[in-house]
């Protein structure tokens, strides 16, 4: 059974992480930088990592002071690389920078900055500990997984969602504040994003490494 998976990512020194909490789901983690054309070949799903802000040319939007400098390559790479996966049907696990990739490639747009800000940008670097609570609605492939209504979940992003893509449907939201937390495509048989980093949180968070072993189940 082929378990190997593309994860894309920008910086070297930030996807060890990921690796780790793939392969204690049982699965085959290829990684690939995003510095030229991609193509998901013989792998059986795609794992969106974390990163810099999506270029807000891609929703219609001028870039504000706060986002920043657009990595266009990369943008290109990942909404490729969607929209293969969506083709295909293939499972896709969504992190953060890739909630938002996923979402502006299927037209959606994002919120540039939050404020405040202090709920969803955590100042020290405790990526392992929760920075707030998220609320998952019922009847998603997210409350499956979880078996609950709420998570503690870390956090740090300075963007989020503003409108939904029309073919993702909202899967978890910050109930303080209203931001979405989390997407999904009910059409597929497994795309799920998240805003936190639960690669982090595995390692020390059972319920966050349920988010791996259940895309390890959908692939097989």
């Amino acid at each position: 059974m082929n378990k190997q998976v593309l994860v894309v990512y920008r910086k070297p020194d930030k996807v060890r992480p990921y690796e780790d909490a793939l392969l204690a789901a049982g699965l085959d983690p290829v990684l690939r930088e995003a510095n030229r054309p991609l193509s998901l070949g013989d792998s059986s799903g795609l794992v969106l990592t974390g990163g810099s802000d999506v270029d807000p040319a891609l929703y219609g939007e001028i870039i504000q002071a706060e986002t920043e400098r657009p990595d266009a390559e990369r943008d290109a790479v990942e909404a490729a690389l969607v929209e293969e996966a969506l083709a295909q049907d293939l499972p896709i696990l969504a992190i953060c920078r890739g909630l938002q990739i996923l979402n502006v490639s299927q037209g959606g747009t994002l919120i540039q900055h939050l404020n405040p800000l202090d709920r969803h940008q955590r100042t020290d670097t405790s990526h392992e500990l929760p920075a707030h609570r998220v609320t998952i609605r019922p009847g998603t492939l997210l409350s499956t997984i979880a078996g609950t209504d709420t998570w503690q979940v870390n956090s740090r992003h300075h963007q989020a969602v503003r409108t939904v893509a029309g073919n993702l449907r909202v899967s978890a939201f910050d109930p303080e504040d209203g931001t979405i937390e989390a997407l999904e495509h009910p059409e597929r048989r497994f795309v799920l994003a998240v805003q936190w980093h639960p690669e982090d949180q595995a390692r020390v968070d059972p319920n966050q490494m349920k988010l791996f072993q259940s895309f390890s189940a959908a692939i097989g």
